[in-house]
């Protein structure tokens, strides 16, 4: 990725805000009025204030103007930042990126009618940049519901909401640009793109298609400065509800691991194996006394199924074996040498840094 174009994590460090381009109908059609819906889901998006040590700068900032402003506002021990977030039950739950909370000493969140709120952080999940946070509060909160983002089409119209530039209470309009981004952060990446604004401060925040159902949570943007270019990524909320529940059940996102390094295999390839006429996920290496390695899986195996499901990605596989609780047994189908063969094999439990 070029020095110009950064993928820029929007953690909240207040600037000056952009200027504002005004939307026109097109081909005498009137665009969506978003006044009824921004109304009525604005309660329950929270700004989210940090203090404390909030991890390293993401890679993805290093050489661009957003590096500079991150270190000058953090310091050398602490820092204070600011981001989005969302209220999903009454009882005080929220739910924001783990990069906008970091591993802060103190969370504050602050609703919009100003109330602040000292936050509990209940858990965190590194690979979706997700985490849950809860709050007490002698009344009960507004919430949004969460939407189905599989049902989001692309062109289809959205609404963000958050804090970006620290000014709260901010929704922006646009559609769905593209769907199933794999921008490069991780094996669990299905983002959602759009052209809404998202800036610096909007992570965490939700995005809401037009029902006011929350389909994405706002966490990336590309950006040759730091501010929107029009080009913004949220992890979907089919992916982000399953990981929210067990966060607030565990505290903590427990993913199945088979202990193999895979590669896609194209029918393509030109090899001279029956890849040529399959695609699947050729397996590079497994690790010793890895679940792989006991049930017999072997280098040079092409997986082409699990659990009875065509295979054909890397990602796939990765996604499938991760959504499998760890003792559970999965059926893999694989080529080797010319054949076709099934072996059950028993997940386990994905351990810290695994690819």
């Amino acid at each position: 990725m070029s020095r110009r174009l950064a993928l820029v994590f929007a953690l909240a460090l207040a600037l000056a805000s952009p200027a504002c381009a005004q939307r026109v109908a097109v081909g005498g059609v009137p665009l969506p009025d978003f006044a009824d819906v921004a109304e009525r889901v604005l309660p329950a998006v929270v700004n989210i204030a940090v203090q404390g040590e909030a991890g390293q700068i993401p890679p993805e900032l290093r050489g661009t103007p957003f590096e500079r402003q991150f270190r000058d506002r953090r310091g050398r021990q602490q820092m204070s930042g600011a981001g989005s977030g969302f209220i999903i039950e009454a009882s005080g739950y929220v739910v924001t990126n783990n990069h906008v909370v970091g591993s802060s000493s103190r969370v504050v969140v602050s609703l919009q009618d100003g109330t602040e709120l000292p936050a509990r952080v209940v858990g965190t999940d590194d690979l979706t940049d997700l985490a849950l946070l809860k709050v007490e509060s002698r009344t009960s909160l507004p919430v949004v519901p969460w939407g189905i983002s599989a049902a989001a089409r692309v062109g289809s119209w959205v609404l963000a909401a958050g804090n970006p530039f620290g000014l709260g209470g901010t929704v922006t309009s646009g559609i769905v640009s593209a769907r199933g981004r794999d921008i490069g952060t991780g094996p669990f990446d299905d983002f959602i793109q759009t052209d809404a604004a998202i800036n610096p401060g909007n992570s965490g925040g939700p995005l809401f298609n037009a029902a006011g159902e929350v389909i994405g949570i706002n966490t990336a943007i590309y950006s040759p400065s730091g501010a929107s270019a029009g080009i913004g990524f949220a992890t979907p909320s089919d992916l982000a509800r399953g990981v929210i529940e067990q966060l607030r059940r565990d505290g903590r996102v427990e993913r199945g691991w088979l202990g193999v390094a895979v590669q896609d295999q194209a029918p393509d390839s030109g090899a001279a194996t029956p890849s040529r006429v399959r695609r699947g996920v050729l397996v590079q290496g497994v690790e010793r006394g890895s679940p792989a390695a006991r049930a017999g899986l072997r280098q040079g195996d092409l997986v082409t199924g699990l659990n009875g499901e065509s295979l054909e990605t890397s990602r796939a596989l990765i996604r499938g074996i991760a959504g499998t609780p760890p003792g559970q047994s999965v059926r893999v189908t694989l080529l080797r040498d010319g054949r076709q063969q099934e072996l059950a094999v028993q997940v386990g439990r994905r351990p810290p840094g695994a690819n």
